[in-house]
């Protein structure tokens, strides 16, 4: 057989970045026994040198020092990059947090919400008109929300926060319109010396975390920037090359994953009140795929023509 098509080659790197993200609890699971913080300054540094020397490699660093030029000529679009920093920096930390201190089905639930928190938030923010099985998707999760808080007798806060930090972010990155490797490097830039100033700080006062790290643990310290690229590059490729109604099923990869570890892997209780939010959110997804499908134009046949190279 040839060459596989471009939309066979998009969905492959699609759904490759996805069963990244849904086995990173795996990651970070061997970081267990480091503070979140720590592992969050570290995530951002080493992302930002890893992407700084692919953008070299890839000869890009031309197109970053534009989007530099760009961003002094345009307060806005600056102040758009420091708020996606910010944003991915506290959805990093909350998902790291959440995975170690044995929330991972939680976070599951997170991402599971994620594409109605985005629905939502083009609503209120661009405007956006949803349809009727849209509002009803949205409430159903809304549904799945409240009966979690009350059968489990707690506000699920780590998913809603993971879902909106997530959703505000997409939005953001949305209005900013950057090339998502010069975005991230961009977004881990503007937090990089904060990030760096922490981890000289906190290992000036605290010498225990230095004195008591494994050579492996600073190796998965480092790796860190390489694990949150990779998975971004790849969903980058392959986003481009396939349809949104392709796109919107694969996005449910990472979250089943984690999911499965959370209950299979990790032992986590998966109770009632963990029933009732995942069944009406399932439902809501189903429903707004759904919609989704009838809705999205040229369905039947996805032209080669039509993708960027």
């Amino acid at each position: 057989m040839g060459h596989w098509s471009e939309e066979k080659q998009g969905i492959l790197y699609t759904a490759a970045s996805y069963l990244l993200w849904g086995v990173l609890p795996l990651y970070w699971k061997l970081l267990e026994a480091r503070p979140a913080l720590e592992i969050l300054a570290h995530r951002i540094v080493w992302s930002f040198v890893f992407m700084a020397i692919l953008l070299a490699a890839t000869g890009q660093l031309g197109a970053f020092r534009r989007e530099l030029r760009a961003m002094r000529r345009r307060p806005a679009k600056a102040r758009g990059i420091a708020a996606a920093a910010v944003l991915i920096s506290a959805n990093w930390f909350v998902y790291i947090w959440a995975v170690n201190h044995h929330h991972v089905v939680e976070t599951s639930l997170g991402y599971y919400i994620n594409p109605l928190v985005s629905v939502a938030l083009g609503t209120i923010v661009l405007r956006e008109r949803l349809s009727v099985g849209q509002w009803a998707a949205v409430f159903l999760a809304a549904a799945g929300v409240a009966a979690m808080t009350a059968e489990y007798g707690s506000f699920p806060w780590v998913a809603i926060s993971l879902a909106l930090t997530f959703g505000f972010y997409g939005l953001v990155k949305k209005l900013a319109s950057v090339d998502s490797s010069i975005g991230l490097t961009l977004e881990t830039m503007a937090v990089m010396p904060l990030s760096a100033v922490y981890l000289l700080w906190v290992y000036n006062e605290t010498p225990a975390l230095v004195k008591t790290a494994e050579w492996w643990q600073w190796a998965l310290l480092a790796g860190a920037g390489p694990a949150t690229a990779v998975p971004l590059l790849y969903f980058a490729k392959g986003a481009k090359r396939v349809s949104m109604t392709t796109l919107g099923f694969l996005q449910y990869i990472s979250p089943t994953i984690s999911l499965l570890l959370g209950v299979f892997l990790f032992g986590e209780p998966f109770t009632k009140a963990h029933f009732y939010a995942f069944s009406c959110i399932w439902a809501a997804l189903i429903l707004f795929s759904a919609v989704q499908i009838k809705q999205a134009p040229g369905r039947k046949k996805w032209k080669r023509n039509s993708l960027e190279a």
